[in-house]
């Protein structure tokens, strides 16, 4: 018993189409995830939502298609539905006008739920269509349904394996998101006119036209979006200007969160408060070695470094910045000059410390954590153990966190500093934080006791001895760490996403 001869053509070629629709799908999927990183962050939150919504999509696209294979499975019907993939890409490209729909004070799950699936629900639906109408026109032959049907799924998981892949390691950083969906899109339509009009010689032409002449055409108009003024394969980064202080600087934005505040002409020009506590701190070190080793764990828009290099012009600078676009962003943007003795290592700082210490440090300052976009794996007692291992005797771990008004991350955190090291300290960014929705807080892990009395002296060149006042005594001590369950944070549990929840949902205790 058969079905009825699949198309006699040379365009069909079952285990090509779907390889190239299933490229498709993990394309945008990974697409997604930096298209609305500069909207709602990037988090377990966001991935959650993108996978889960993709998946729906697809689901939904399987049995549509399913069914309306069985009644239109052809060429002619595939084609049409490629044109439908390829028209709802452009409400991908029309992610900022959707986004301004949204009210702004909506909770940010619903907002994030909300956007993701208006951007992407559509175009994984259709694209998860083109499966079921393959495998209805590609089986010929019941007693060889399985062996058919396998192939067409193995050519799918290809496609998503290469598309996946080509995405994270190639095309993001070459072409950048929106880019990535124009091109997605016009091949879409260009393989739609191919089935919809046939093999002949005039489909081809019109799908090299809509294939050209679309590109040309978004570009020539400039109807791309393009959100930053750079995107790496970690961040989309933006950059404006503004005043503070009665000083220009430029505003380093990694995503959607301001990361830095760079005075072109001032480098001694620090805003924000833990950048401050940090000069303090490197004054507290200095008072006994002029000449400091620092490292910093995240560069950013390098103002630390560049204060340091200023401020301390005999001393090491070097950092640790995972992005190696971050830094020549600083350079070319910021302010950091190529001359300078500031020394960058682009790596994850978890590969930096894993090796043998070569050299040991006064300072490792930690600035790689914002907001709720947390890499975990450098808050863990095994990276506090390995951060130890480069510190001189009289050595200091110091670290700007953000929690939120439960204090789950800053406990947890503080009591695995304390698995490490002998002495810690606690510094309230926020005298109020337990009714803010986010507060930060510096976290301090020494090899010796430090003279908390003695901050008072240093105020880092701005009248203001921060520290000194943010220290936390003993019994509010007492207080967070008896007041929940203490966690010690280690590689094999670290649940710093669930510790933040709060701080996402910009939760406030009644």
């Amino acid at each position: 018993m058969t079905q009825a001869t699949p198309p006699r053509s040379w365009l069909w070629q079952p285990n090509v189409i779907v390889f190239v629709s299933s490229a498709c799908i993990m394309i945008i999927e990974l697409v997604a995830s930096r298209i609305i990183a500069p909207i709602v962050g990037s988090s377990l939150y966001t991935w959650t939502s993108v996978i889960g919504i993709v998946l729906a999509g697809i689901t939904l696209g399987n049995y549509l298609g399913g069914r309306l294979a069985d009644r239109f499975a052809s060429l002619k019907f595939l084609g049409i539905v490629y044109l439908a993939a390829a028209l709802s890409c452009v409400i991908i490209l029309a992610t900022e006008p959707i986004n301004r729909l949204i009210p702004g004070d909506w909770h940010i799950i619903t907002k994030l739920v909300v956007l993701i699936t208006a951007l992407f629900f559509v175009p994984c639906t259709l694209l998860g269509m083109m499966s079921p109408i393959v495998a209805k026109l590609a089986v010929s032959d019941l007693a060889k349904t399985g062996s058919t049907v396998g192939k067409i799924y193995a050519a799918g998981t290809v496609g998503s394996i290469v598309g996946t892949f080509a995405t994270g390691y190639f095309l993001i950083s070459w072409f950048g998101s929106f880019t990535i969906v124009l091109s997605v899109m016009l091949v879409l339509a260009a393989m739609g006119a191919l089935f919809l009009f046939g093999a002949r010689w005039q489909a081809a032409v019109v799908a090299l036209v809509l294939v050209g002449g679309g590109w040309a055409l978004f570009q020539s108009q400039n109807w791309v979006y393009k959100p930053c003024v750079v995107e790496t394969n970690y961040y989309c980064i933006k950059m404006y200007e503004e005043e503070k202080g009665g000083k220009p600087v430029r505003v380093l934005v990694l995503d959607h969160l301001v990361h830095s505040y760079v005075s072109l002409e001032d480098p001694k020009h620090l805003e924000y408060p833990y950048e401050k506590v940090y000069a303090e701190v490197a004054d507290y070190r200095a008072a006994t070695d002029a000449q400091l080793s620092i490292l910093m764990i995240g560069g950013g828009g390098y103002t630390f470094a560049r204060y340091v290099e200023a401020v301390y012009p005999n001393s090491e600078m070097h950092v640790a910045e995972i992005d190696p676009g971050v830094t020549d962003f600083a350079h070319d943007y910021l302010a950091l000059p190529r001359t300078s003795k500031v020394t960058t290592f682009n790596e994850d700082a978890r590969m930096f410390f894993a090796r043998q210490p070569n050299r040991r440090y006064d300072l490792v300052l930690g600035d790689a954590f914002n907001h709720f976009s947390v890499p975990y794996h450098l808050t863990t007692k095994e990276f506090n153990d390995r951060v130890r291992a480069w510190l001189t005797d009289d050595g200091m771990y110091v670290m700007n966190i953000i929690d939120g008004p439960y204090g789950e991350f800053v406990r947890s955190e503080y009591n695995t500093l304390k698995k490490t090291f002998p002495y810690v300290y606690l510094g309230e960014g926020n005298g109020d934080w337990r009714h803010a929705t986010r507060s930060f807080f510096i976290l301090i892990g020494s090899n010796k006791e430090l003279d908390t009395q003695r901050f008072a002296q240093f105020d880092g060149g701005d009248g203001d001895a921060l520290l000194s006042r943010m220290f936390v005594d003993h019994a509010e001590i007492t207080r967070l760490l008896t007041e929940a369950p203490v966690i010690t944070l280690t590689d094999d549990y670290v649940p710093v996403d669930q510790m933040l929840a709060s701080v996402f949902r910009e939760e406030v205790p009644k």
